[in-house]
């Protein structure tokens, strides 16, 4: 078995309060190359998503605290994380659970038990998909709109080549890498150029950077 392209480059946030499940698949999804991060119940998995933005969630749905719907819900009303992917993984099968999970903002809707080449291939399959929209909302068409971005915006020189470094499609793990530094850093210039500019998210700051030639 080999790694795939797409998940050498990805993190995962996995969600779920059976640690046994947490392990079994932490273990198979980073031995197919992705990075997992992994939390026990919503409310802990929005404090990580405070510190850090994942390229797709794995949820489940009954937890303590904070189960998968209230989690998903949390997450498809913050313009910072509504564009990610989610998974939900539940032992609920039936049809109204299906439909339930998928209009609570879930993208997939898998069952438990679930064979784990099938999970693989949802998320590989997920990711894709997101990275052609993303991909696609960055390109500009001709006499499209421009970004709505204050005037007197400035950008330390540390941001200003983070930013050409997003504009170019790569990830914070990558940035990470090429300056040198912890992704963690990486990740606080980004989140310190979005509340500067006011943008939402990677790929509007990727759009600015292009129409302000900065890129």
């Amino acid at each position: 078995m080999t790694e795939t392209t797409v998940g050498t480059q990805k993190r995962l946030l996995l969600i779920d309060d059976d640690p046994n499940l947490i392990l079994l698949v932490k273990d198979y999804l980073e031995f197919r190359g992705y990075m997992v991060v992994t939390a026990e119940n919503g409310r802990e998995a929005l404090e990580i998503l405070e510190r850090e933005i994942p390229d797709m969630i794995i949820c489940d749905v009954m937890m303590p605290e904070m189960d998968g719907y209230s989690f998903v819900q949390h997450v498809r009303k913050d313009p910072r994380f509504d564009w990610i992917p989610i998974l939900f993984l539940s032992a609920k099968g039936q049809s109204e659970d299906r439909i339930k999970g998928l209009t609570k903002g879930a993208d997939v809707y898998m069952v438990k038990p679930f064979e784990p080449e099938e999970l693989v291939a949802q998320v590989e399959s997920s990711l894709k998909q997101t990275g052609r929209v993303l991909s696609h909302k960055t390109k500009i068409p001709d006499g499209g709109p421009k970004m709505q971005v204050p005037l007197d915006v400035e950008l330390t020189p540390t941001e200003l080549k983070v930013v050409r470094l997003v504009s170019q499609g790569m990830a914070n793990r990558e940035i990470a890498s090429e300056m040198n530094v912890s992704q963690r850093t990486v990740e606080s210039h980004v989140s310190n150029m979005l509340a500067k500019t006011g943008l939402h998210n990677r790929t509007e700051l990727a759009r600015w950077a292009i129409e302000t030639n900065m890129a």
